[in-house]
């Protein structure tokens, strides 16, 4: 029987999603021969973590479904002892970029990484607390269900479990490195005001995100089809792709991943939108198999973005986002060209290549995210109220932001040198490196 992870990090309250991921979790093993490690990795304040607590502790018991809710002090603990036995490098920095003081997307999910090692599971599988499951004649539909299906599989072998089959048979022999769909309902980021009221500047905006030596015509294709995932159509029956999957087709809401998590990190930036994507990007530019289904999450906006704070948070978040893609670009172009000499000969990411392209783009000229800045000030200012106070902020920032930007890409790759002793001390550990209790002289 094989171990997975099946994981829901949260810094909001999520009781409902919580339930419902539970199910999830019975739904896999009660269909499949595996053994479900849920686990919540929770940073909400002492009364949500207390809500969500009742609400894992209410869940019916199923077997082989085994329920680790953690706060950041357990998991700053269980970080401590895995860095320690590590013994890389920069130890207080290690656990700064596992375990940042601000909201990091990638970060949170390297800690499901690591944990799921010490778990000794195979695999991960990431939803998100802003999203609930599609229903069919009132009944969730899992995305899980085509996880199991067909990820960790030789290729050739998981043909045998998808509705067809657009990969070339030259990649057969390796196996299923990713599974996984993407959402529906709201725009995946908070901004469709910004197309209620401006659908120019909502294009010059979204538009950032291109590389700047893209046409206009490219750069409208791809704000077309920006953060909007598969629409709006309802799930009415399965279909399933084995292929090198297109990572514009996927979210993190709805992802699964089997090996190539264990060789190489998510970016750890903070207060970055996207910052963890990069592993679907590299499973695509590596060759590596993957499925694509149609089990498409339900994606929703929590209030707390659009309030005062709430908002200048997130368009922080975005603007960062823009920036970080002068360095992913040139990343991306850098593994897409590559290609399979990504792999060793075992078919496994060669972690060390890609840090050195990471390295490498940090000596990138800034001068078009100086221009991005621009055309964001310019933008929103266009814009008024609330968007005209916001560019007030990023111009006090501009400085700043430009040098956070290069920055985070600098720590990426020095993440990415570490991952390899950090993902073998966490299997060293095993579950008892956080279920025993504090270390209270490391706290």
């Amino acid at each position: 029987m094989r171990r997975i992870c099946l994981t829901l990090p949260t810094n909001r309250a999520c009781t409902e999603m919580i339930t419902a991921i539970g199910a999830e979790a019975a739904h896999a093993a009660e269909h499949f021969d595996v053994e479900v490690h849920l686990l919540i990795l929770d940073s909400c304040a002492d009364e949500v973590f207390a809500a969500h607590a009742r609400a894992v502790r209410a869940a019916r018991p199923v077997p082989n479904v085994v329920v680790h809710h953690l706060g950041e002090a357990a998991q700053r603990d269980f970080l401590r002892r895995v860095i320690r036995d590590s013994g890389v490098a920069k130890p207080e920095l290690m656990l700064d970029l596992m375990l940042p003081a601000e909201p990091s997307y990638g970060a949170c999910t390297n800690r499901a990484f690591l944990i799921a090692a010490a778990l000794g599971c195979e695999s991960v599988h990431r939803r998100d607390s802003d999203s609930r499951y599609q229903t069919l004649n009132g009944a969730p539909v899992f995305p899980i269900h085509h996880e199991l299906r067909s990820l960790g599989k030789r290729a050739s072998d998981a043909a045998q479990d998808v509705s067809t089959t657009a990969l070339d048979p030259q990649h057969a022999h390796k196996s299923v490195a990713m599974v996984g769909s993407s959402f529906v309902g709201e725009l995946s980021v908070d901004i469709a005001e910004i197309h209620r009221t401006d659908p120019g500047v909502y294009t010059d905006v979204v538009g950032l995100w291109a590389p700047g030596q893209w046409s206009a015509q490219a750069k409208q294709q791809l704000v077309d089809e920006s953060f909007r995932g598969a629409g709006t159509e309802a799930f009415t029956r399965d279909h399933s792709v084995l292929t090198l999957v297109d990572p514009m087709r996927v979210d993190m809401c709805n992802i699964s991943f089997h090996q190539v998590h264990e060789r190489v990190p998510l970016p750890p930036a903070t207060n970055t939108i996207g910052s963890d994507y990069f592993l679907i990007h590299l499973v695509h530019d590596a060759a590596l198999p993957g499925v694509l289904h149609n089990r498409n999450i339900v994606n929703f906006h929590t209030g707390e973005r659009r309030t005062g704070p709430g908002f200048l948070a997130y368009q922080t978040r975005f603007a960062k986002f823009f920036l970080s893609m002068l360095y992913f670009s040139f990343v991306y172009d850098r593994m897409a060209r590559a290609g399979q000499a990504l792999l060793d000969e075992h078919q496994r990411v060669r972690a060390a290549a890609i840090a050195g392209i990471v390295r490498e783009s940090t000596g990138l000229d800034p001068a078009e995210n100086i221009e991005r800045l621009d055309i964001l000030d310019a933008s929103y200012r266009k814009l008024g109220g609330k968007y005209a106070a916001f560019a007030d902020v990023l111009a006090s920032r501009r400085d700043c932001l430009l040098h956070e930007a290069r920055q985070d890409m600098a720590d990426f790759a020095l993440l990415i040198e570490a991952w390899a002793p950090l993902t073998g001390a966490s299997r060293a550990a095993g579950p008892q490196g956080f279920l025993r209790p504090p270390d209270r002289e490391r706290r």
